[in-house]
C-alpha cells in the first residue's frame, strides 16, 4: 500500500526525472534575514553591483570574511533550514543530518578566479545520499547561475566514462555542454539538487555579480563516506523515539547457578 499522497508523488518524480526540483523559499522572513546579513557588509548595500565597488583580487577574501561571519551567526543554519524544509521532508525524509558550514559563492562579471569546474561531488567521495539546497541572494541566471547534467545524459556520460576519464573538466565539459541545463533561480527561490549529477559553473558573462550559497543535507542513519557525522555533518533534526533509542539498553539478567 501506498501512503505518499499525490502532490508529494509529483514533487517525487520530478525530482527523480530532472535530477533537481526548484520552489518558492518555504520561510521568505529567514531568506530576507539572511540577506540581510549579506548586505551589511557591502558599501553601496546592492549585491547585484558587487562588481563595482570590489576588485577581483579582493572578492575571495571579502567572501572568505563573510562566511565566517555568517557561519557565526546562532540562527544561520536553523534560518536556512526553514527555508526548504517541506522540500526536504519529501526527497530526503525529516530525520536529518545537516552541513556544519553554509557557503557562499560570490562570482563577478568576467572573473576567471570563482569557476568550479565540471563535477559530481560522489566523484569525489561525497554520499550519493546527500541533496544539495542551493539558495539564490539575487536573480540568477544563464552563465550569472550554474549548470546542471540532467540525468539520462548524466548516466550515458557515466556509463562511457572511461573515454572521458583521461581528459581535464574543460575536456569533459566539451563534451557535455549541448546537453547542460542553466538553472534560472530567481530571488525567493530554492533550488534542490542531487550532487550525484554533474554540475558547475563558467565566466559570469551577464553584467552582474551572483550570489549564492549552498548546504548538504542527509537523512541522519543513510551511509557517510568521507564526509563523516560530527566532522562534517550534524543531526538537527532527531526524533524522540530515536534519542530513546539510542540510550536504550536491554535488562541484565544475572544467572543463578
Amino acid at each position: 500500500m501506498d501512503f505518499i499522497s499525490q502532490e508529494d508523488k509529483e514533487t517525487e518524480r520530478e525530482f527523480i526525472d530532472q535530477g533537481y526540483i526548484i520552489r518558492p523559499v518555504a520561510d521568505k522572513g529567514a531568506l530576507d534575514k539572511i540577506k540581510k546579513l549579506a548586505l551589511s557588509k557591502l558599501p553601496d548595500k546592492n549585491l547585484d553591483k558587487t562588481h563595482e565597488v570590489l576588485s577581483v583580487a579582493d572578492i575571495n577574501t571579502f567572501r572568505l570574511d563573510i562566511i565566517k561571519e555568517i557561519n557565526e551567526q546562532p540562527w544561520l543554519r536553523g534560518a536556512y533550514y526553514q527555508i526548504a524544509k517541506p522540500y526536504l521532508d519529501i526527497l530526503v525524509g525529516n530525520e536529518l543530518a545537516m552541513q556544519l558550514r553554509v557557503n557562499l559563492s560570490i562570482q563577478m562579471p568576467g572573473d576567471e578566479s570563482s569557476l568550479l569546474p565540471v563535477h559530481a561531488d560522489t566523484w569525489s567521495g561525497d554520499s550519493p545520499y546527500e541533496v544539495v539546497v542551493w539558495l539564490p541572494l539575487v536573480d540568477c541566471h544563464d552563465t550569472k547561475s550554474m549548470y546542471f547534467l540532467p540525468p539520462k545524459v548524466a548516466n550515458r556520460l557515466s556509463d562511457n566514462f572511461e573515454l572521458h576519464a583521461q581528459g581535464n573538466s574543460e575536456q569533459i565539459f566539451s563534451t557535455i555542454k549541448d546537453d547542460v541545463k542553466w538553472m534560472n533561480v530567481s530571488y525567493g527561490e530554492v533550488l534542490i539538487f542531487n550532487q550525484i549529477y554533474p554540475h558547475g559553473n563558467v565566466v559570469n558573462k551577464e553584467n552582474e555579480t551572483r550570489w549564492s550559497m549552498n548546504c548538504r543535507f542527509k537523512s541522519l542513519f543513510s551511509p557517510y563516506k568521507d564526509k563523516k557525522i560530527g566532522e562534517f555533518f550534524e543531526p538537527i533534526t532527531m526524533r524522540p523515539v530515536t534519542k530513546v533509542a539510542m540510550s536504550y539498553k536491554l535488562p541484565s539478567v544475572k544467572q543463578v547457578l
